[in-house]
């Protein structure tokens, strides 16, 4: 009779030509040295919201939300209430058990709170965020129509939702938005940087946008946390909305969540390339030109461009 084989521990990187033991054993003391800096369990090390699980949840709210045109092609009209019910219910377990680890993240970083306390505040946001979801469609209306009607190249409300990156960036916006102030600002920065990977333009959840809008191309847009958004304003591509300057504390650290970031009032259009830094406000009404690097506040109604380019010809050292 056979004796059973018993299984034989094998070197890490047995037959590797790259020097593996020493690269591993290397990576765990440089691992273990960044978890006691941050005086953090080695065995234990808190667990963090999955950024592929968050990318299924906005997938699945997105399809929840628009299910004829971002739900299943088979879906038939009988049926969407079902689906709608059926998505949010998996999803939203699926955001709270994510929820859950945020909170258990930021209870260890403060000294806790207890586990049966997590959970119920993770289901308590969860319930506030779901009631929150037909405004969510409604806004997102809103933004879509803006869309068709701000851009002659869109053919139908439909391909504003299925193709335009704004849109996709938006979506993730409201969703993170919700998110953001009902308490979990980690799973909603994860969301916006999900849709900062996918179409180039970074919006922090943080940033309050009214209705009706819309970010044409949007290649390098960038929102920053406080900036504030009115009804029906129009961006182009590489618009910044940023600050002109970060305080810090004493010690050097920055100060943390002061308002720094632009005001932009209601009907502003602003064109491609444009930088607008600080806590500025923009007047309703105003139209911002290309490339304009502007740090003061405007009034309503203003148009800013760049100044007149000026072109002269110097013959034979004219002028030099």
């Amino acid at each position: 009779m056979n004796a059973r084989l018993q299984p034989v521990a094998t070197p890490v990187g047995a037959g590797s030509p790259w020097a593996l033991d020493s690269i591993v054993t290397e990576l765990r003391a440089a691992r273990l040295r960044s978890l006691a800096d941050r005086q953090r369990n080695a065995d234990q090390p808190p667990r963090l919201p999955s950024r592929k699980a968050l990318v299924g949840i906005v997938d699945g709210l997105s399809a929840a939300l628009f299910p004829h045109r971002l739900g299943p092609p088979e879906l038939a009209d009988d049926g969407i209430d079902y689906f709608v019910g059926h998505t949010l219910d998996v999803t939203l377990r699926q955001l709270h058990s994510q929820l859950y680890r945020e909170l258990r993240y930021l209870s260890e970083q403060q000294g806790g709170s207890g586990r049966a306390a997590e959970r119920q505040r993770a289901a308590d946001i969860i319930g506030a965020f779901a009631a929150r979801l037909p405004d969510i469609r409604a806004v997102l209306d809103s933004d879509i129509r803006a869309a068709y009607e701000g851009d002659p190249a869109a053919g139908s409300l439909d391909e504003v939702l299925v193709c335009y990156p704004g849109i996709t960036a938006i979506i993730h916006h409201r969703l993170a938005h919700a998110l953001h102030r009902l308490g979990a600002p980690l799973i909603a920065r994860i969301i916006a940087e999900i849709a900062h990977s996918a179409t180039g333009i970074d919006i922090h959840p943080g940033a309050e946008i009214g209705g009706s809008f819309f970010i044409d191309h949007g290649t390098g847009v960038v929102i920053g946390e406080t900036t504030i958004i009115g009804q029906r304003v129009r961006l182009y591509q590489a618009v910044t909305l940023g600050a002109k300057r970060f305080p810090a504390h004493e010690n050097g650290s920055l100060i943390k969540g002061n308002a720094r970031h632009p005001i932009v009032e209601d009907d502003v259009v602003i064109y491609a390339g444009a930088t607008i830094l600080g806590r500025i406000t923009i007047g309703h009404g105003s139209t911002i030109g290309g490339n304009v690097w502007l740090t003061r506040s405007v009034p309503p109604g203003s148009n800013i461009s760049q100044a007149q380019v000026r072109s002269e010809a110097f013959d034979g050292g004219a002028g030099i």
